[in-house]
């Protein structure tokens, strides 16, 4: 959903080449999008068939759910009602509630019942919960949303703080709601600096950084790329939703973790349940699994109650629509 955007134009690219799937993987991508968007979605094909890619098998636009959910394997819900200028949150999370029941009640009928459900549309939490609420028959570890943009981010900051690439740091977690209550944590994270493995904080060497800007950095730099570029975040984004898929699909390196929103109900961190929280999750065979055990200090604690109170708030006001 919502593939005539700028996300998609990065992210359509990379799937139909066997970025996300594999290199062995024939694709058939079927691009729903509103109405109005079809002319538009006609260049998206267009182009698509233009890049002559050897596993990109068929392309089908369409404006109708019964077509675009049909027996997916894999459901990528990009498109959502942006914020207007002033538009109240709860005005915003109304408009939303109504796009993604609608979404969940078409995956619930049309698609097949081990379908992976990624949802980027924000609010990318609340609105996941809605789409698995209105599709009781898939199962709620079925569906996540995308915190993996925010991972990466925080990953990065640290790799240039200490000056390595990126994939010398591992283990960040994003704590929460893709949102600017979001908890970027280092305290377990892993540098490989130079050859020797050390602790985040030990590599980056600044306690201070690491509990003031640069979370604060990574809980903006949504923000911060829209004042510069006046779009918002579009290739990385897209980079993000590659690499949260194919994690899905062919599973975390062992001893690593990645961070996703996914279903909080049991977990071993006191956030509360029903909630699509974002954790640190180990994937293997298409199942994640939350890493347990841990430790949080009183700081984490007080940042991961935090982003958790925020999404009780939208979650217990969106409910109030989904009856509606």
């Amino acid at each position: 959903m919502g593939f005539t955007g700028q996300i998609a134009y990065s992210l359509l690219y990379s799937i139909a080449k066997g970025d996300v799937f594999g290199k062995d993987q024939p694709i058939i991508l079927v691009l729903l999008d509103i109405t109005p968007m079809l002319p538009v979605l006609d260049g998206v094909v267009m182009e698509l068939q233009d890049c002559a890619l050897p596993l990109l098998r068929e392309v089908i636009p369409t404006d109708k759910v019964e077509v675009g959910f049909k027996d997916l394997d894999a459901a990528i819900l990009v498109g959502s009602m942006p914020r207007k200028e002033g538009m109240e949150r709860k005005d915003l999370l109304k408009a939303n509630v109504a796009i993604f029941k609608t979404q969940g009640e078409a995956l619930e009928k049309y698609a097949k019942k081990t379908v992976k459900v990624l949802v980027v549309g924000n609010p990318a939490n609340t609105n996941c919960l809605i789409a698995s609420k209105s599709a009781p028959s898939i199962p709620k570890e079925n569906f996540s949303c995308l915190t993996r943009l925010d991972h990466n981010r925080a990953r990065s900051q640290v790799a240039i703080r200490v000056g390595v690439p990126s994939d010398s740091v591992k283990n960040v977690i994003i704590w929460g709601n893709h949102s600017s209550t979001q908890y970027p944590d280092v305290h377990h994270a892993i540098v490989n600096h130079h050859g020797k493995e050390m602790s985040g904080f030990d590599a980056v060497n600044d306690e201070s950084w690491l509990k003031g800007d640069f979370i604060t950095t990574v809980q903006q730099r949504g923000a911060a790329v829209i004042k510069a570029r006046k779009l918002s975040s579009a290739m990385s984004a897209a980079k993000a939703i590659c690499d949260h898929m194919r994690d899905i699909w062919f599973g975390t390196p062992d001893g690593e973790w990645v961070s996703m929103g996914i279903y909080s109900t049991g977990n071993s961190y006191g956030v509360p349940d029903d909630l699509m929280y974002s954790f640190p999750v180990m994937i293997k065979n298409k199942t994640w699994k939350v890493v347990d055990g841990l430790s949080i200090n009183d700081f984490s604690r007080g940042k991961m109650d935090g982003t958790a109170a925020e999404l009780v708030e939208e979650r217990d006001t969106a409910l109030t629509f989904l009856g509606a």
